[in-house]
């Protein structure tokens, strides 16, 4: 059997995206700078996971948290543009589940 090899970069990519909630949050962070409650409250994540999301998303450079020195502190997070990159494949995602999936009827 001939099986063929993953690019250890594409595998690394995958495991990125493929975390719970990543993609989302990827997607939701498209449309500009956004506050962590904002994040929150869009895709019903719990306040912990979006968290460590967040912070792994940082580490990997895809997302940038800015602390504003106001009172309150503000903080918002935002792509960077190794996360903006991602736009065109959440946008073809997005194409394909509109035209291959049904939407779940409760």
């Amino acid at each position: 059997m001939n099986q063929s090899i993953l690019c250890p970069r594409f595998e690394k990519a995958m495991a990125i995206l493929s975390q719970r909630w990543t993609g989302l949050i990827i997607y939701q962070l498209l449309s500009g700078p956004q506050r962590f409650c904002a994040i929150e409250s869009s895709i019903s994540i719990s306040g912990r996971v979006l968290s460590e999301r967040l912070k792994d998303l940082e580490q990997q450079g895809i997302v940038k948290r800015e602390v504003f020195p106001e009172t309150p502190v503000r903080i918002e997070y935002s792509l960077t543009d190794k996360g903006a990159a991602l736009e065109p494949v959440m946008k073809q995602i997005e194409k394909w589940s509109q035209d291959w999936l049904e939407v779940e009827q409760n």
